[in-house]
């Protein structure tokens, strides 16, 4: 009778343990890393920003100098000399106003988007007919259709939400169809095997199988709406925080552009790291498998 020979044996010890303190060490040591590199980009920036600006290469009207973009701040945030804000809004309710628009206009287009992803990555005759015009409506850029939305729905709050809407549309709805075409079909069959309806393979495999790729394309979709903010807000956007950055820039008020554009940005990165961590909660498998 045979037997299976063992492994052979080395003499080689198998490294130790780092020690906690060193493993604490290193913890803190990228931590403080983390938060010390992007609060170092932000005052070289700003330094180079303050010696472009008293360089006098160009006037303040074309590149003013922090202070005064700090100033403007001041000034669209509070009441000063009896006026308020910005137009009568303060910068607060400018981008609450705007968020309130991204979040209904977006969240319309994200909801499409999933639900047509779904639909073309299982069915295969409906993908063939309207893929072709979700890529064409992709490569279009907002401006292309807004006036168009205008002569259609008026100067209200229909065209702005419905510009948004179209916008954030196309990233969902390509992102679900990539991953539902994308999911095993071993795992498909093991699920109708064992006596999975058609709904039941839809919502238990292929739902969970894509969501990855559809949360990531959720992001793009929120960050193509936050780009075609300003746009969506050109006619009638006051208040606004794109409408006060168009109304500001029609006076050349370069520092209240500057503090629109800069709540625009800071507001978006609040809001991708939410979606991040929101993404990482759901999917917390994702990179790990």
């Amino acid at each position: 009778m045979s037997t299976i020979p063992s492994p052979p044996q080395t003499d080689v010890a198998p490294l130790p343990d780092e020690p906690p303190a060193r493993r604490r060490r290193r913890g803190g040591t990228a931590r403080v890393r983390h938060i010390a590199l992007p609060f170092g980009s932000l005052l070289l920036f700003l330094l180079l920003w303050q010696l472009l600006a008293a360089s006098g290469t160009w006037s303040e009207t074309l590149v003013p100098p922090p202070a005064k973009v700090w100033s403007a701040f001041i000034d669209v945030s509070t009441t000063h000399d009896g006026v308020r804000g910005y137009n009568g809004t303060t910068l607060i309710e400018h981008l609450g106003i705007s968020l309130r628009r991204i979040a209904l206009g977006a969240g319309i287009g994200i909801a499409l988007g999933v639900l047509f992803g779904l639909v073309m990555g299982t069915v295969g005759w409906v993908r063939s007919l309207f893929e072709p015009w979700i890529t064409f409506l992709r490569t279009l850029p907002p401006l292309a259709y807004f006036s168009l939305l205008i002569i259609w729905l008026g100067i209200n709050e229909e065209p702005k939400i419905t510009l948004l809407a179209v916008a954030a549309f196309p990233p969902v709805a390509v992102s679900t169809t990539t991953a539902v075409t994308a999911v095993s079909q071993s795992l498909i069959e093991a699920a109708r095997a064992l006596g999975g309806s058609r709904w039941d393979v839809v919502k238990d495999v292929i739902v969970p199988s894509a969501l990855p790729e559809t949360l990531t394309g959720i992001r793009l979709a929120v960050g193509v709406a936050y780009s075609s903010l300003v746009a969506a807000e050109l006619v009638n956007g006051l208040p606004g925080i794109g409408g006060m950055v168009k109304d500001a820039a029609n006076y050349n008020n370069t520092p209240v552009v500057l503090v629109g554009i800069i709540a625009i940005g800071i507001s978006g990165l609040v809001i991708d790291g939410l979606l991040l961590r929101l993404e990482r909660a759901v999917v917390p498998w994702r990179g790990h498998v």
